[in-house]
């Protein structure tokens, strides 16, 4: 009988890794004053350091436990969770690099899902919210000592009924859609911008974001999404000094005039089918020059 032959086994070593705790789920509520504030947030951190012996050998010494993670996060949210989740990230990262003994650093991924207040007898109440669509974004990178901060946008869904239009592109053999100066625009921003600054205020430079897609989207004619992309990046630079660059991604959310003629109604550019899928998809940075 002939003996299975076994190839020799392959020479590996342990690549870049990191471990942590995702999707903790963390609600705080500030209660010093009758006018509560609130903070939605999903966590997901994560440790990066000398775990080889952890892969390898199964050697678990001096390993903080997921377990041990997640309880972390919410012990500080009370007492340094108190301005931006971006500040927060800063404050676990050091955190876990002072309690592992084998953790060089890590990072951290923010979704803070906003809320707005609701309105009762005409007036904002103060400890009742309704949740908005955009979300806060954020990822803190570092040592416990520097860090790289990346902030964002995800869901904010904006659409104007006019005042935009496609025309003047490349015709050939599989072109069919035929060109406008009157289209429906819609798209779903997502937008992650870096910091020139070591430092800021977090908070007031997201509310700045927001305030400048906000004004800029309705205020002029979109000959292209390609063209809102620079012109958002452009507001946004201008308003916010603290950010170098901003990164957009911009599916385009195709609303296509229905045909009616064939039922013998007429449609004066009124009845439209929001399409799903596929869709245009438009990204890039915008810098400084």
């Amino acid at each position: 009988m002939t003996q299975t032959q076994h190839p020799p086994r392959a020479q590996v070593r342990m690549g870049e890794n990191q471990y942590g705790k995702a999707d903790v789920r963390l609600f705080k509520v500030f209660r010093d004053e009758p006018r509560h504030e609130i903070k939605d947030v999903w966590v997901r951190a994560l440790m990066t350091g000398d775990f080889d012996a952890a892969h390898v050998a199964g050697d678990n010494t001096d390993l903080i436990a997921t377990d041990t993670v997640r309880n972390t996060i919410y012990a500080l949210a009370k007492d340094q969770l108190t301005t931006s989740v971006e500040e927060f990230g800063k404050a676990l990262i050091r955190h876990f690099v002072s309690a592992g003994p084998k953790v060089t650093g890590g990072s951290v991924h923010f979704t803070e899902h906003t809320w707005g207040r609701m309105l009762s007898g005409g007036q904002e109440h103060d400890h009742a919210f309704v949740r908005q669509m955009p979300k806060h974004t954020a990822w803190v990178e570092g040592d416990g000592q520097t860090f790289k901060v990346t902030s964002g946008i995800d869901e904010l869904y904006v659409l104007k009924t006019t005042n935009s239009g496609w025309e003047g592109y490349l015709k050939e053999q599989y072109t069919s859609l035929p060109e406008t100066n009157d289209r429906i625009l819609a798209t779903v921003v997502t937008a992650k911008w870096e910091y020139a600054a070591e430092s800021c205020d977090y908070e007031d430079v997201w509310q700045r974001v927001m305030n400048a897609l906000m004004d800029k989207f309705p205020d002029h004619y979109s000959p292209s999404v390609q063209n809102l992309l620079f012109v958002f990046g452009e507001e946004v630079l201008t308003r916010c000094p603290e950010i170098s660059r901003i990164h957009f991604s911009f599916p385009n959310r195709h609303h296509i005039p229905y045909n009616l003629e064939r039922y013998g109604v007429d449609n004066p550019n009124t009845i439209f089918h929001a399409d799903a899928e596929p869709f245009g998809l438009i990204e890039g940075w915008v810098e400084r020059a």
